[in-house]
This record gives structure tokens, C-alpha cells and sequence, in this order.
């Protein structure tokens, strides 16, 4: 009996509802999508809510979940943040979202961006990394252009703090503010008070920011903070079930969650997360993990990005450029000789165009391949997968579906 492998390929923001543009269909019952539909065929369908029927999750949440977590897991945007970044938290970390900003003289927030400045941010971030005030350590790594992660490591320290980005210029940055009577909460706050402004004259003594003032370019003279998160005790779920996982993907949430569970994570420049993407390089990517992986994650973005523009047109493009990778994906499968490949389909939640947010409806689930039981649905889309016979489950349950299929699920009782 040929072993099973898992590739669980996920649709960012897939499910909608219908849009007048489109006739009152949902951009995946628009979109021309050969492949999707070949898979469903090939399966069982149904729907899926990430959490509870009618909460919306966020990406963070969304892919924990997918990855075998539930919300009491949640640790904040800030600790999946920094796992996206390469940062490896311990227990008792506290992290934080940043941006390097430009403030003044007055501590006016001018631009919470710096001109979302492009280039020498990581020198930037080594100045700062290592810093240490009392017994706290600090961790700092740089992200995409103007965004950050900071992580606190010490003892006595709480995620329970205010933000101190205003979220909009022309205002002081904000005192951070204890959100609890607990002495570490205060603590914390304190810290960061601290902190922040001596980070801003390390920044403003940059060599980078004096050229950028000189230039003509915001500089970028300090950090605003947002999004604090504690890392808890968490087991990472290859470890705890015994099976090794890859994820190949572009944005660096996915790929926190992808590291907080113990996945290899692949990523390259040409993943960009959006429409432009390589998707053959993607599905290249993906195949060739599962050559020496139980459970491959293949993540596609630019569906998500045109619910939030309320693009509903675009939606349609992205549908159909998620279905040309999975057209490369079912191409490379008969590379793997040696194990029965299923493939899942999923989305971490829905981004109905209309809302331009997240939402609570269902998301569209199948699992394909030959062991898995089939129905008579052959069209992957919100209503047609409400007919299959996966029925309704949680994202938990579908997580563990996948892995009793790789026979690392515990059997209970006797």
C-alpha cells in the first residue's frame, strides 16, 4: 500500500458572495477555472468555517487554524510576525508589529512610513537588534520596506500594552499605556516608554537617515509599535504528530504560521503575493517539497487582495490564475512515484468584494484523490461545494482529516 501525502493548496480570501458586475455571482462562479473544477471532480466537496459559522478570522488566526491550532493558541499578530521574519520566539516573548516612521522635533508623527522607504532598513535593524534596557533583551528584524518586528525577551513582561502608532500623521506618537492593573503590564509599558526614544536618536544618528534628510527623503527616525502579542507554550504540530511539512509561500503571516507549526518554508523573489506572481514557480516549488515532505502548503494571495480593493473583476483574474497553477500542479503530480497524493483545496477565510473585509461566510473545501470517497459534484464553487458530501466542519476538523490520512492522528479509546 503506497504511503498517503498531503498538499493542501490555500486560496487567500476566496469564498465572496454575489456581485452585480458579475451577473450576481461570486467571482469564483464567474471565473473560467478548468483545473478547480477537475479536482472537485476527482473528490469529496463541502464547506468550511474557519472558527464558528459566521465569525471572521483573520489571516493570522485563519492559517494557524489550518495548521492544527484553535483561537485559545492565538498569540497575537505581533509573535506570527516575527516567526514570518525568521525571528525564533521562546515562551514569554512579547512581540510587536513596527514601522519605522518620521517624527519631529516635537514628536509629531509625520509619516508613519518614511516614505516607505525601500532600502537600508537592515542596517537599520542592526543597530537596534541586541539592544538591551534592565534585563530585556531586544530582538529587531526588518520586513517588507517600511515594516518591522520588535520583540521584548525577558522576565516579567505582558502583551497586555496600548499601541504607540497613532494610525494617521499629523498626531504625537502615542504613550504606551498598560491595559491591565498587572504589574507586568506596567512594566512593560514602561520599557517601551523608554525605549522608543532612545531607538529615535540611534535612528536619527544613522548615517543612512542623514543622507536620506539630505536627499530630500523622510528619514526614518523612529518606531511605532502596534499589534503586541506574548508567545505561549506552543507545540509545534509536526513534532507533536510526527510527519515533516513545507510551505511555499510569499507573505511572511502565512509563513509565521507556517514556522509556529514546525514547517520548512520556502519563498523566493518572484513570489510576490499578488497577481504577478509565479505560479509555475510556485507549483515547481511545491512538488518538489513533497518529494521529501508528508504535507506540502501551497498559498496563493492575490484572490484575498482584490476582495479588499472590492475588485470584483480582478477576483475573477485571480480565480483564474490560482486555477493555471493548480493546471502546473496537476502536470508535475505523476513526478511523485512512490505515494498517493491528496489533494485539499481551502481558503483561510472569505473576502466578500462588497464588504472589502473579511467575513464569516463559509469557504469552499475539497479533498481529491484515489482513496478518497467521491460525490457527484464536479464545479468548485461556494454553492455547489454546499452540496458535496464533506458536508459542513470546523477548520480544525479539516485539519485533522488531512492528518488522520497521513495515519498520524491518535486513535482514541481502546
Amino acid at each position: 500500500m503506497m504511503k498517503n501525502k498531503i498538499l493542501l493548496t490555500i486560496a487567500d480570501g476566496l469564498g465572496d458572495r454575489p456581485c452585480e458586475s458579475l451577473g450576481w455571482k461570486t467571482p469564483l462562479e464567474a471565473a473560467k477555472k478548468e483545473n478547480l473544477n477537475a479536482i472537485a471532480a476527482a473528490g469529496s466537496s463541502g464547506l468550511m468555517d474557519l472558527h464558528a459559522c459566521g465569525t471572521p478570522v483573520g489571516t493570522d488566526l485563519g492559517h494557524m487554524i489550518l495548521f492544527g491550532y484553535g483561537l485559545e493558541d492565538y498569540p497575537g499578530r505581533g509573535p506570527i510576525e516575527a516567526f514570518g521574519e525568521g525571528l525564533l520566539l521562546q515562551e514569554g516573548d512579547v512581540a510587536f508589529r513596527a514601522n519605522f516612521a518620521t517624527i519631529d522635533s516635537a514628536n509629531m508623527v509625520l509619516d508613519r512610513r518614511a516614505g516607505r522607504i525601500r532600502t537600508g532598513t537592515k542596517d537599520l535593524a542592526h543597530l537596534l537588534h541586541g539592544y538591551k534596557i534592565d534585563d530585556v533583551e531586544v530582538l529587531f528584524q526588518e520586513a517588507t520596506e517600511h515594516r518591522a518586528v520588535l520583540v521584548l525577551r525577558g522576565p516579567s513582561l505582558s502583551a497586555a500594552v496600548t499601541d504607540s502608532d497613532p494610525k494617521k500623521e499629523g498626531l504625537p506618537y502615542r504613550k504606551v499605556e498598560p491595559k491591565d492593573t498587572s504589574i507586568e503590564a506596567a512594566r512593560t509599558a514602561d520599557l517601551l516608554n523608554r525605549l522608543l526614544p532612545k531607538f529615535g536618536e540611534i535612528l536619527a544618528d544613522a548615517p543612512l537617515n542623514k543622507e536620506r534628510t539630505q536627499a530630500g527623503h523622510p528619514p526614518a527616525n523612529f518606531l511605532l509599535t502596534r499589534g503586541a502579542g506574548q508567545m505561549p507554550k506552543l507545540a509545534k504540530m509536526t513534532e507533536k504528530y510526527g510527519f515533516t511539512g513545507a510551505c511555499v509561500a510569499a507573505e511572511s503571516t502565512v509563513l509565521g504560521a507556517a514556522r509556529l507549526a514546525g514547517f520548512n518554508t520556502i519563498t523566493e523573489s518572484c513570489l510576490t503575493g499578488n497577481l504577478d506572481t509565479d505560479v509555475e514557480r510556485k507549483a515547481r516549488l511545491a512538488i518538489d517539497a513533497l518529494k521529501n515532505h508528508d504535507f506540502v502548503c501551497l498559498h496563493f494571495k492575490a484572490t484575498d487582495l482584490m476582495g479588499h480593493d472590492n475588485n470584483p473583476t480582478g477576483k475573477v483574474h485571480a480565480v483564474e490564475h490560482y486555477d493555471t497553477m493548480l493546471g502546473y500542479v496537476r502536470t508535475y503530480l505523476p513526478e511523485i512515484h512512490d505515494a498517493n497524493v491528496i489533494v485539499a483545496m481551502a481558503a483561510d477565510h472569505s473576502t466578500p468584494c462588497e464588504r472589502r473585509e473579511h467575513s464569516g461566510d463559509p469557504v469552499p473545501i475539497v479533498i481529491a484523490g484515489h482513496n478518497i470517497r467521491k460525490d457527484d459534484v464536479i464545479v468548485y464553487d461556494e454553492m455547489h461545494a454546499a452540496r458535496g458530501g464533506l458536508l459542513r466542519m470546523t477548520g480544525r476538523m479539516f485539519h485533522d482529516f488531512l492528518l488522520d490520512y497521513l495515519e498520524v492522528m491518535p486513535k482514541r479509546g481502546n
